[in-house]
């Protein structure tokens, strides 16, 4: 690891990159739910929301989620915080955030078959999850509080 060790901070950099576009899709996916649920089923609305929708999930998300969890235990291995207490509530705060990610690729796929899993106040409330979440993970990552 003594070899990555010199590339830390690049691979720090692109890490960051990779959190900021799976979590541009983590806020703005349930956004577009929000909006989604109000259309006709069918109608030219519906279907542009859930091209929007699957291209956000598929060509955003779930690379840069990918690429995220990847580089970051990279990091993890570099700075050897496997023991770090702060590393272990970062990592279960990471965990709710990919069920968040299961959740709305669930949806997603509900509003492609037509079926509008829940309504507009559902998806505006559940659209702060990821805020939440979001402000944790930061915290411990860069305050290591614990």
């Amino acid at each position: 690891m003594e070899f990555l060790a010199q590339y830390y901070l690049w691979f720090k950099a692109v890490h960051l990159i990779f959190v900021i576009s799976w979590m541009a899709g983590m806020l703005y996916l349930p956004r577009l739910f929000v909006y989604h649920s109000q259309t006709e089923i069918g109608s030219e609305e519906d279907k542009r929301f859930q091209t929007m929708e699957r291209k956000l999930m598929r060509i955003i998300m779930n690379p840069a989620m990918i690429i995220t969890f990847f580089l970051g235990f990279l990091l993890a291995d570099i700075a050897d915080v496997w023991m770090d207490k702060w590393f272990h509530i970062k990592g279960l705060l990471l965990i709710f955030m990919v069920i968040c990610h299961i959740f709305f690729s669930r949806w997603r796929k509900a509003f492609a078959r037509g079926c509008y899993p829940y309504n507009e106040r559902f998806f505006r409330i559940i659209n702060e999850v990821p805020t939440v979440l979001m402000f944790g993970i930061v915290i411990l990552a860069v305050v290591k509080p614990l």
